[in-house]
Parts: C-alpha cells; structure tokens; sequence
C-alpha cells in the first residue's frame, strides 16, 4: 500500500492515484490553488447556459435528488436562487431515522414538489442480500436507484433536466475525463458505486425484471433528460455545504454516525455504516479517512494530527448497525462475518504471529488492526 503523502488516503481507494510526487490525484484537483484559478463567475455563466438549453412542457424545470442532508440542502436552495422549479425525488432509505425525516421535512418547506419513493420492500431486501453476498456493497440497490430513479421521473413527466450535487470522481480521485458537467453512462459504471453492474444483473428467482424497474435506466430515445452535477459549475465542499444547510434548518448530531463527520451520513440507521466498514475489509481505510483527508485539505488539520487521531480512536466494530443489518437482509451475525471475510482483500491484510489480521503495510506502525 501506498499512502498520499499531503491526504491519508491509501493506493487502495478505487479512482485514487498516487503520482510520482507521492501526492493522489485528489489532492490535486481540489488543492486551494487550484480552485482559486477556476473561473467561478465563467462557471455560473455555463451553468445558466446549460439550464437554457433545455426546454419542455413540463410543469417542472428540473428533477432533483435529494436525502435532506447538507449537500441536497444547498442544492434546493442553488436551484431555487436561479429561479428553478424542482421536483424533488427521494428513495426512501429502509430504515430512515427520525432527524432523517426531520431534516427531509425541512427541505421541502424551503419550498419543493417532492415524491418520496417506496421500493417493494421484499425486493429490496433481496436485492440488498445478494449485493452484500455477491459483491460485499449493500448499498448497489440505494445507488441504481438514486442514479436511475430521478431519470425514470423526469422521462416520465417530461422534465429536461436532472440535477444532481456532486462528482466524485472530482471529490474522491478519478481521471480527468471523467471530471464532466453532465453524468453520462460510462461515469455511472465507473463511479456510481455498483460493481459494474446494471439492474438486469440482478434478476434472480426472488427478484423479478419488474421489481427492478426503480433501479433501472429507462427508454430515453423519444425523451432524453440532460443530468448534470452542480459542483462542477459553484464551488463546493461539504464544509460549505453543511453551513449553508444548517443556517436553512437543517439539524446534526452531535456525534458522527460513521466517519468523524457529525454532519454527514445521518439520515438511516444502518446501511451507510455497514457500507462503509467493508471498506476496512476491502481496502484497508474506512469513512474517517475520507473525512480526514476532506479536512486535511481544507487546511482544518494537518496530516500529522489527523493521524494521531487515527491513533488515539481504533476502528470499532459497529456491532448495533451490524445487528440491525443483519435482522434487515435476515442473515445471523455468523454468516455476516463469514461473508465478510470473502472480501477481504489478502493483498493488503495478513495473519500476525497471534492469529489476528493485521494491515502489512499500515500508515501508522500502531494502525494495524
């Protein structure tokens, strides 16, 4: 394993590079020299461009997703400020907690349409099953469906436009043509967290072509939405994102779900978590990673303290989530480890003198395990 030498990000992370300066290519796109040099006002200009591209009958000017969280906040309101009519989407996570649907209420009184959409929860279940068991990412079904679903809504209401907040491939490491206003079928299967996969992958005998229609990508050839990212035409991070929502209502904990960040991943109970600890399976990092390496950028810690923190606070298991998973997809706990296991990545991890995986190759000698 390698590891940034500005972020803490190791080689593992799908889409992160390490050039030969030891600096990943996430560093690079968002380093603060970088995006002063960026013409924002230009931007804006391409982003009101976009928008007057596109025209339709439709009762509505744009289809947005949206959770209610920080980044779905600040981009009702981005569209709203450009004089927009959103219809917004929400797939309806299995297990939306109560500060979920608080924060979910609070964006639609900023003033939205909204459908909050239900999949038949048996085929979900399944489908979220097979996912973890087969691919070790229960979260393909929330994926498909929040990159598939909006489309499908805005064919059928004849809606030209679909906005969505940000491109990861710019966020987290990714090529640089892949660094795209719109969101095209190749970024999808490239960073649309899904293995590669489409829902015709998952057809099985519980899971019929019919129960995945939410997740699928529909018939555009008669109408064809263009779908865009927001952060490639107004600055963004999610620092700037969560002030802005918090100073429209948006509510936080004060302790982090997952990761170290209190402001993000709070609107469910238990998949994002477990989506997220896999990751230590997988590649040898997990969300607080992420979120340290988005501060450490943002110059709100420096990479020696943010490993010290890495230190002083050990992955733990999320032995309650686990749980909830677990009684959710209707595994025992066993089996959950068991199927863990399978992803564990042998390149990365190995068996110390004690009978304990350890990282070979750690970031911190006292980071192993």
């Amino acid at each position: 394993m390698r590891y940034c030498k500005n972020c803490i990000l190791p080689s593992t992370r799908p889409g992160l590079k390490i050039g030969s300066d030891g600096v990943c290519n996430a560093c690079k796109t968002n380093s603060e020299s970088l995006i002063n040099e960026i013409d924002w006002g230009e931007r804006e200009k391409e982003f009101i461009k976009a928008v007057n591209s596109v025209s339709s009958n439709s009762n509505w000017d744009c289809v947005l997703p949206v959770s209610g969280g920080k980044d779905s906040t600040w981009a009702l309101l981005k569209v709203l400020e450009y004089g927009l009519k959103p219809l917004c989407v929400t797939w309806k996570t299995a297990k939306r907690n109560n500060l979920g649907e608080q924060n979910l209420q609070n964006l639609i009184s900023l003033g939205a349409d909204h459908i909050d959409f239900s999949v038949n929860p048996k085929a979900e279940r399944a489908f979220t099953r097979d996912a973890f068991v087969r691919s070790g990412i229960p979260l393909i079904p929330m994926h498909l469906a929040i990159y598939n679903l909006p489309i499908r809504i805005a064919t059928q209401f004849n809606i030209p436009l679909v906005v969505y907040g940000e491109n990861s491939a710019i966020e987290y490491g990714g090529e640089k043509k892949y660094h795209t206003q719109e969101l095209t079928k190749e970024w999808l299967l490239r960073f649309g967290v899904n293995d590669g996969t489409t829902a015709q992958d998952w057809i099985s005998s519980e899971i019929s072509e019919k129960d995945l229609l939410p997740y699928t990508t529909p018939d555009t050839s008669k109408f064809c939405p263009k779908a865009i990212f927001l952060s490639t035409f107004f600055q963004w991070s999610v620092f700037k994102t969560k002030e802005i929502a918090m100073q429209n209502g948006l509510q936080v904990p004060d302790i982090a779900k997952s990761g170290t960040h209190s402001f993000s991943d709070i609107d469910e109970e238990f998949l994002v978590t477990i989506h997220h600890w896999l990751k230590w399976y997988k590649f040898g990092f997990t969300r607080k990673w992420d979120n340290l390496s988005l501060e450490i950028r943002a110059n709100k810690i420096s990479r020696d303290k943010a490993i010290q923190y890495l230190v002083n606070n050990p992955e733990e298991v999320p032995i309650n989530e686990i749980k909830d998973f677990c009684h959710y997809i209707e595994i025992s706990e066993n089996q959950f480890f068991e199927y863990s296991e399978k992803f564990r990545n042998r390149d990365i991890w190995m068996k110390s003198n004690l009978g304990k995986w350890i990282i070979k190759e750690p970031l911190h000698p006292k980071i192993l395990n």
